[in-house]
């Protein structure tokens, strides 16, 4: 049954916080998932967040640790000393969940905790994992896997085997290597066991060489999932350029990395600059939403500067003035379809090897039709409604011609932000907006000039 947080459980947890009752709560917070506590203490206050996890058994607190959110882990490994959070922390979680953990840490700490590690290979992992940027395949592998070597026997393959997988959650895939730990190949569990009637059997003639999969600590995460997507993987493996095995990446840390993704494009999209939360500080939100606003503000300047060189235009044909909020809608709706197209293609790869005047001339074929039906259905709406045919005329017209440019203009911005580099998520935001009601208007008020002879 999945777990429902109400205001009278939170309330009741309060309660026997202040009242200590320890008992109860342990019991409480014995029987709830890692992911259903952090739900939790993302409600509670400071000091009741760090009261209750001090009650946790240390397994499970570090697993709340990495479920938590980026701020309340930061209030909360603030009242952690650097051996609690290495002893209770990092030597209970994966290394690149530890990685993401210490990143969050200032320099300082950061130094202390990994000094306060006993074990000296983890202490080096985890100083190599956190030179790599947090969204390369670096940055998320965990260094914890199970390989075995080529030349290796059935028999001390498996023993070997049991020792490694000591330290790790999920065994998804066994890689083999050669004598200087260079992946070679991956080996499955069924050929390990059913392949060969004797223990005796060496590893190299049981492993698979190909198909094999892998990405360098610099692959973007992006290219981790796009990967992991296409070849139906759960587990990636991450290897140097002399192809050493360095690590692994699961499914789950893809996951996470995609939703972040998604989030921060929908966002972008939204006009918000900045990764922030409903329950962030007032000055957050206002900073991450501010910029895009002042540009919004700047563009319906450009507009009404726009409506202003028309204004003898406007003046002699008012009736001109009913379809203005049409036109300047249509253009923005149109652009933000088209780019929003182009941004979903860059971020799958499904765009293909065709070139950015094949994309605009498909684009164009497309808003050719769409332009024609929304024009004729203006028109004759105009024609049935209004007196003037000089009106019907300007507006059919202009809403194809509008239709066409927006839809290739919202083709086109994202593919020249991809192509320097920028998150051409910015392109179906108010960006695309704004800038096809300048380019909307404009064109309809010149067309407008040209049917009343003005």
């Amino acid at each position: 049954m999945q777990f429902e947080l109400t205001k009278e459980y939170l309330h009741d947890l309060s309660e026997a916080i202040a009242e200590g009752r320890d008992s109860f709560l342990k019991a409480e917070l014995e029987e709830l998932h890692p992911a259903d506590i952090a739900e939790i203490f993302d409600q509670l206050k400071s000091s009741e967040l760090s009261y209750l996890y001090k009650l946790i058994e240390s397994e499970k607190a570090a697993e709340v640790m990495i479920e938590l959110d980026e701020d309340d882990r930061e209030k909360l490994l603030a009242t952690l000393t650097s051996k609690e959070i290495a002893e209770n922390v990092i030597d209970n979680i994966e290394s690149d969940d530890a990685a993401d953990v210490l990143a969050e840490l200032p320099e300082e700490k950061q130094a202390e905790v990994i000094a306060n590690i006993e074990d000296e290979e983890v202490r080096s992992d985890l100083s190599e994992l956190l030179q790599y940027d947090e969204d390369s395949a670096g940055g998320i592998m965990a260094t914890e896997l199970v390989k075995v070597k080529k030349s290796w026997t059935i028999a001390r393959g498996i023993r070997e085997m049991r020792k490694q997988a000591e330290d790790i959650d999920q065994v998804y895939t066994i890689y083999v290597t050669d004598a200087t730990d260079k992946l070679v190949g991956t080996l499955s569990l069924k050929n390990l066991l059913f392949s060969s009637s004797s223990i005796k059997t060496p590893i190299s003639e049981i492993f698979q060489e190909q198909p094999l999969h892998y990405v360098f600590p610099d692959t973007s995460g992006e290219d981790c999932s796009s990967a992991m997507e296409k070849y139906d993987l759960v587990v990636l493996p991450v290897v140097d350029h002399d192809m050493t095995l360095l690590g692994r990446i699961t499914i789950d840390d893809v996951v996470d990395l995609i939703k972040e993704e998604a989030e921060r494009d929908y966002q972008l999209a939204s006009g918000i600059s900045e990764a922030v939360e409903s329950d962030d500080t007032v000055w957050l939100l206002t900073r991450a939403r501010l910029p895009w606003l002042l540009i919004g503000l700047l563009g319906g300047v450009l507009v009404a500067q726009v409506i202003g060189v028309f204004e003898q235009t406007l003046a002699e044909v008012t009736a001109l003035m009913v379809f203005v909020p049409l036109i300047a809608a249509m253009g923005g709706n149109v652009g933000v379809q088209s780019s929003a197209i182009v941004v979903q293609g860059l971020a799958n790869n499904s765009l293909g090897t065709s070139s950015i005047m094949q994309k605009l001339t498909k684009e164009l074929m497309v808003s050719l039709v769409n332009g024609a039906i929304c024009g004729l259905v203006v028109l004759a709406y105009s024609l049935l409604f209004m007196d003037s045919l000089a009106l019907s005329y300007t507006v059919g017209i202009s809403l194809f011609s509008v239709v066409i440019i927006a839809a290739l203009f919202g083709t086109l911005v994202p593919l020249m932000l991809d192509k320097v580099s920028i998150d051409p998520a910015l392109a179906t935001g108010p960006f695309i907006t704004t800038m096809n009601d300048i380019i909307g208007l404009t064109v309809y008020f010149v067309y407008a000039k040209f049917f009343f002879g003005i």
